[in-house]
């Protein structure tokens, strides 16, 4: 089956959220949705979301999931929000829990912070299926980005999160705690393994250099045959010596802090203190 795909982008994030519905009916998924954020005063605003819930309720569609590729270092996550307005179970990937346990101990959470990923409604593990409406979504665990990183094979269409960019962009980085390049690269090749016309949806885009347009949507033959990190031919050995190099050059995401601590937590705020309100922590010297 072809499902609809509709996708929204944030630019203050250059990430890609998309709403996934059976070609015929009403059911929809919300994948990798994004709560807009300001570090300088640390106010939350949801318009992004609020754009999502107008063209769900605009086509009159029934969110059945709202699921999470893996736990994103650069964006907030609405799911919380977008599940109170629009219903749906919130799904990731089963390896939540080493990702919980590491940054639990990275942001000195309390006993009060559970580890286990209840706090999600469904974890993914690889081979699991679900489905929207009569759509029948599979899950591939793809870990390398990050260790609880899955993609998405929804009929023709596969949600890569932040393994595969754009081929003329490449792949994720793999430095974070829990990230492997060498893990990345047989992650990928479950990927490309899929049919050659299956639509590939990438997490982000950056617009590489000498493309003037955003974009989102590739194949799997295109990525084979173009992706600069791992198409046409290249080698294991060289993927992972170039990502290497390439990650040790890169600076943390600028939300990566705020972005970790609500994440691990399906979406939510951390509790609120004793006076009402929720506080984020940075960890000196910490990442």
């Amino acid at each position: 089956m072809t499902p609809h795909v509709t996708a929204f982008f944030d630019e203050a994030t250059n990430t890609l959220t998309y709403v996934v519905r059976e070609p015929e009916g009403r059911a929809a998924a919300i994948i990798d949705s994004v709560l807009d954020f300001d570090y300088a005063s640390g106010r939350t605003d949801t318009r992004s979301a609020d754009a999502v819930i107008d063209f769900v309720r605009r086509e009159g569609l029934d969110v059945q999931w709202i699921l999470e590729t893996h736990v994103h270092a650069d964006h907030l996550s609405a799911a919380p929000y977008l599940q109170e307005r629009l219903g749906g179970k919130i799904g990731i990937g089963a390896n939540i829990t080493v990702v919980q346990d590491t940054f639990g101990k990275i942001f000195n959470e309390g006993t009060r912070f559970q580890r286990d990923g209840s706090q999600f409604d469904r974890l993914f593990r690889e081979g699991d299926s679900f489905h929207i409406g009569q759509l029948r979504g599979d899950v591939l665990h793809t870990p390398g980005h990050t260790p609880a990183c899955l993609t998405y094979v929804i009929g023709d269409a596969a949600f890569v999160g932040d393994t595969l960019f754009m081929p003329d962009f490449g792949t994720a980085r793999c430095d974070f705690p829990g990230g492997s390049a060498e893990t990345m690269w047989e992650s990928i090749q479950k990927i490309l393994a899929l049919p050659d016309d299956t639509r590939i949806f990438v997490g982000h885009d950056y617009k590489a250099e000498g493309r003037d347009e955003y974009a989102w949507e590739t194949t799997v033959g295109e990525q084979k045959r173009l992706n600069k990190h791992v198409g046409a031919g290249k080698s294991k050995e060289d993927f992972v010596r170039m990502r290497s190099e390439r990650d040790a050059t890169l600076a943390m995401p600028k939300l990566i802090i705020p972005s970790l601590q609500v994440n691990m937590r399906a979406g939510h705020l951390p509790e609120p203190e004793d006076n009402g309100v929720s506080y984020l922590k940075v960890p000196v010297n910490g990442l």
